[in-house]
């Protein structure tokens, strides 16, 4: 089996779909407490870095997508496929499971 190299850049997501950089999960409370990696929730938010295309309409054209490269979005908790590209933590997902655009 060969073996083969991914990077972000060799990375084109189809259809719909949007590849989103991984923002790194809080390491301690607001109170002060430090959490072990056991109690960490999944992150949620994370920085578009690849788009598909668009999503097909019925009569073939392409529907643009309404994010761009460089988004910081808000995404759905247990929404996409996760992805790991060297230490670097990624998901890739539908456009309808980006709930917002952060500012």
């Amino acid at each position: 089996m060969a073996a083969v190299s991914l990077s972000v850049s060799t990375v084109k997501p189809l259809g719909d779909r949007v590849f989103v950089k991984v923002s790194a999960s809080e390491e301690k409370t607001a109170g002060g407490l430090y959490l072990p990696d056991t109690a960490k929730e999944k992150p949620q938010v994370g920085e578009v870095v690849a788009i598909g295309p668009g999503k097909r309409n019925d009569d073939g054209s392409r529907q643009e997508p309404e994010i761009k490269i460089g988004d910081k979005v808000l995404y759905s908790k247990y929404a996409g496929t996760d992805v790991k590209l060297g230490t670097e933590e990624y998901v890739l997902l539908s456009e309808k499971d980006i709930l917002a655009v952060v500012a």
